[in-house]
């Protein structure tokens, strides 16, 4: 039994496969550094992160496979559920073992299958998360928007909005895993927060931090909903469905009613364009 560790990174994930095919010691178990083997009797290997070796792997696996099905070995790395690493490896070894045309269609193979599905879970949620994503402004002019994914989608869900905003400085925060893309109008970066925001946790920032007139527009927003939602034609589970519970605390519609000290009508707004997703 070989028990093969390494830093987490996908990288490094890659630079594991590379030096099990150089061994030819085929893995009973691949984790992160620190945890422990499953079997009592297990050879540990721990592979520090060969960035050549990681590329060649990369590589090689784009020119055997269709585009959706090489961004399925990365989405299969951010999916994070317990085996992933095993998975990955199980599909990377048919791909480079096997002499058959189209392997990735081969859904009597378990690994191709659950690669297939894996990819579609990750689908799914990026795209509710280009959706249901909610900006909240800050008093520096900082957009900033909590989430917490079931998956790691964050890196998934970048282009979108690097591209629909620009030309403003942004945050996207995943609270679960403690790491955001911050965008300050020029690129994104991946940062950690040792300090973030009170209220960030929770989905919902603190007044103390926010615009004087960002509550003003997130009620805005919620009458918008209010008035769009005709209950005639309610429907739960339908609702419930579509956006699911999970994701409420992120979304500003609901939110408990927020109350004003003067009626919307009586408020003067200067222009301001909605922070939404989707």
């Amino acid at each position: 039994m070989h028990f093969y560790t390494y830093d987490g990174s996908f990288e490094g994930l890659l630079t594991v496969v590379f030096e099990v095919f150089e061994r030819k010691a085929w893995p009973s178990q691949i984790g992160k550094e620190g945890e422990a083997p499953a079997g009592l009797f297990a050879q540990h290997y721990y592979i520090p992160t060969d960035e050549a070796k990681a590329t060649r792997v990369w590589q090689g696996l784009g020119k055997k496979l269709s585009k959706s099905a090489w961004e399925n070995v990365y989405k299969a790395y951010l999916w994070e559920q317990p085996g992933f690493e095993m998975l990955i490896f199980q599909f990377v070894q048919l791909v480079f073992t096997s002499k058959q045309e189209g392997i990735e269609e081969n859904f009597a193979e378990p690994c191709v299958q659950k690669m297939a599905q894996v990819g579609k879970q990750m689908f799914r949620e990026a795209h509710r998360m280009e959706a249901f994503i909610r900006f909240q402004r800050t008093q520096d002019g900082l957009y900033v928007a909590p989430i917490s994914p079931d998956f790691n989608v964050l890196p998934l869900v970048i282009p979108h909005f690097e591209k629909r905003y620009a030309d403003q400085p942004w945050l996207i925060y995943d609270v679960r895993r403690q790491y955001g893309a911050y965008h300050d109008k020029e690129q994104v970066q991946l940062v950690s927060l040792e300090n973030a925001p009170q209220g960030l946790r929770k989905g919902q920032l603190s007044q103390e931090i926010l615009t004087e007139v960002e509550p003003l527009y997130q009620q805005l927003w919620q009458a918008y909903f209010d008035h769009v939602n005709i209950p005639e034609r309610k429907n739960k589970k339908l609702h419930q469905r579509h956006m699911p519970k999970r994701y409420w605390k992120y979304l500003t519609e609901k939110q408990p009613r927020l109350q004003t000290h003067q009626p919307i009508q009586n408020k003067q707004v200067p222009g301001h364009q909605f922070r939404l997703g989707g």
